[in-house]
């Protein structure tokens, strides 16, 4: 029987409140259920699943995330449209949690780290007959002010021309 898709992801922390204001704040996510100083599972908004990320605290002095070590590089958050993804660049941006930004032909994204320095990426999926045809699948520079200006700012993520998803 063949995968759907990731129904929900979970992380170790090092502290509740602080991821839970992190995601709640940057990304918009919702609390499902918590429990106090151990654990809390968020949604993101219209979501359909109980939760989509678990957040599990395992302590103050807990090493983080080491780069170039086997484990989860990062997670890809996907937005409805580009203002949203112009939205939580800036948020992100904003809370010094940006570390990068690329266009990958098939989507448009940021890269970013949460408080205990673990990585993802929030991206906006082009249009399948947009996708570009190499195989060449280095990422280039983000403009994300040219692909406002090609699909709008109010695009469905992944939509075709006059498709309302």
């Amino acid at each position: 029987m063949p995968v759907r898709r990731l129904n929900h992801a979970v992380l170790y922390i090092r502290d509740v409140a602080t991821s839970v204001a992190f995601y709640t704040d940057a990304l918009g996510f919702k609390v499902s259920a918590e429990i106090p100083g151990r654990a809390a599972f968020l949604s993101a908004d219209a979501s359909l699943n109980d939760h989509d990320l678990g957040l599990f605290a395992i302590g103050a002095g807990a090493p983080g995330p080491q780069p170039g070590r086997v484990g989860l590089y990062h997670l890809a958050w996907e937005v409805g449209t580009l203002a949203e993804l112009a939205e939580i660049g800036q948020s992100l941006r904003d809370r010094g949690a940006l570390v990068g930004a690329s266009d990958h032909g098939v989507s448009k994204s940021f890269y970013a780290q949460d408080p205990d320095g673990n990585e993802f990426e929030v991206m906006w999926r082009v249009p399948r007959e947009d996708w570009p045809t190499s195989t060449d699948v280095r990422p280039g520079a983000l403009d994300l002010q040219a692909a406002i200006t090609r699909w709008g700012a109010d695009r469905p993520t992944g939509a075709a021309a006059g498709s309302a998803t």
